[in-house]
C-alpha cells in the first residue's frame, strides 16, 4: 500500500468479517481511512433480498414473503439465498408447479436447525415427554403478555433437537426490554415444568432453556443496570488483547450478583408454575393433539385453545395414503418362459 501519491486516483478497498484480528497498521489512519459496517439485513432489507432471489423460481401467489422475512431474524443474505433454493428442491421432489409457503417455511427451518428426521425412531415416553414440553412453551408463550407472537410448534426431531416452538416477532428487536426479558424466562421454564408435571421426571432437554434464561438473568444484573440492588452500574469484567478478563468488584458485590440472578430465575420459575397449573387443561389438549399430528400452526394452536378438535388427517393416515398411491406389485407369473423349460425352441426375436 505504498507509493501512492494523493493525485494518483487510486482507492483501495477490503473487506473481512473478522476486524478484531486485524494488524493495527492497516486500521490507523492514512491507510483504510473510512470503515464501513455492514450488519446483517433488517426485516425490509430481508423482504427485498427475497424478492430477488424468488424471481429466479415459480411460486404460489398466495406465498407471502413479508411474513417469511418476520420469521427470519439474524439471517444472512446467503442464508436467504439458501432458504430459496431449498424451498425449490422441495417442491420439486413434491411435483408441485410451484414453490407454496410451507415448502418456504420448511427451509427456513432446515437452514437454520437443519434437517428434519420425521422417520427416526423415538421411545414413546421420550415422545410424550417432547409433546408436553413444548406445549408448555407454546400455551405460556401465548398467555404472557410481552412474549413474541407464536408462529407454530412441532415434534419433528430436527439436527440435534427433538421438537421447537417457533416465534414470528413483530419487528427486528435492536435492544431489550425489562418486560420482554421477563416474558421469555417465562417461557423459556414453561417446557421443563409442563415435562415434569407429565412425567414426573426432568431430562437434559430443557438444557438450552436453562442456558437462556440464566443469560438473559445474568445480562439484566452485570451489563444492563436491571437489578434495584446492584442499581445503574456495569460490572462487567474488563478484559485487553494481553490478558484475560478480570473481575472489578469484590467478594460482597459478587455474592449479591449470584443472589439477583437467583433470585431472578427463581421469580420467572415460579410464576410459570402457577400459569401451567392453572392452563394444564389447555397444555394437555395441544400435547395430545402434537402426538397425533406432530406440527400446528398459530390457527390450529387457536381452536384447540378455545376447545375445538381439529378436523385433519393425522400422520398414520397421511402413511397410509402414500401406500395407497404406490403401484400394486404384480404376483410372479406361473407361465413358462421361453428360453427356460426344457425342450423350448428360441424365439425369433
Amino acid at each position: 500500500m505504498d507509493g501512492f501519491e494523493t493525485n494518483d486516483q487510486v482507492i483501495v478497498m477490503a473487506a473481512t468479517n473478522r476486524a478484531d484480528v486485524l494488524d493495527p497498521a492497516l486500521t490507523r489512519p492514512g491507510r483504510f481511512d473510512r470503515q464501513i459496517q455492514v450488519p446483517l439485513p433488517d426485516m425490509r432489507g430481508r423482504l427485498e433480498i427475497l424478492k430477488i432471489h424468488a424471481r429466479r423460481i415459480k411460486i404460489s401467489p398466495e406465498v407471502d414473503l413479508a411474513k417469511l422475512a418476520r420469521g427470519t431474524p439474524m439471517f444472512s443474505g446467503a442464508d436467504l439465498s439458501a432458504i430459496i433454493n431449498e424451498a425449490a428442491i422441495a417442491a420439486t421432489r413434491a411435483g408441485k408447479d410451484f414453490v407454496e409457503q410451507a415448502d418456504l417455511e420448511e427451509a427456513r427451518d432446515k437452514v437454520r436447525f437443519g434437517r428434519s428426521y420425521k422417520s427416526r425412531r423415538i421411545e414413546e415416553k421420550e415422545r410424550i415427554g417432547t409433546a408436553y414440553h413444548e406445549a408448555g412453551h407454546a400455551v405460556v408463550q401465548l398467555l404472557v403478555k410481552d412474549a413474541d407472537p407464536l408462529h407454530k410448534v412441532t415434534i419433528i426431531p430436527r439436527g440435534r433437537s427433538l421438537g421447537a416452538t417457533f416465534s414470528l416477532p413483530e419487528n427486528d428487536r435492536v435492544g431489550y426490554g425489562k418486560r420482554y426479558l421477563q416474558a421469555t424466562m417465562r417461557v423459556l421454564c414453561a417446557g421443563r415444568i409442563a415435562e415434569l408435571r407429565k412425567t414426573d421426571d426432568v431430562t437434559s432437554g430443557a438444557a438450552m432453556d436453562i442456558h437462556m434464561a440464566t443469560r438473559f438473568a445474568r445480562h439484566m444484573v452485570i451489563e444492563w443496570g436491571m437489578s434495584q440492588k446492584l442499581g445503574f452500574v456495569d460490572y462487567s469484567p474488563t478484559a485487553s488483547a494481553d490478558a484475560p478478563p478480570e473481575r472489578i468488584y469484590s467478594d460482597d458485590t459478587a455474592h449479591i450478583i449470584d443472589d439477583e440472578i437467583r433470585r431472578l430465575t427463581d421469580e420467572a420459575y415460579a410464576e410459570t408454575q402457577k400459569l401451567v397449573d392453572d392452563n394444564w387443561d389447555k397444555i394437555e389438549a395441544l400435547a395430545e393433539a402434537l402426538l397425533r399430528y406432530e406440527s400446528l400452526n398459530r390457527e390450529e394452536i387457536d381452536r384447540i385453545m378455545k376447545g375445538e378438535v381439529l378436523a385433519k388427517p393425522t400422520v398414520g393416515d397421511l402413511l397410509k395414503a402414500e401406500q395407497k398411491k404406490a403401484p400394486p406389485k404384480s404376483p410372479p407369473s406361473n407361465d413358462p418362459v421361453v428360453g427356460d423349460s426344457p425342450g423350448a425352441m428360441p424365439s425369433p426375436a
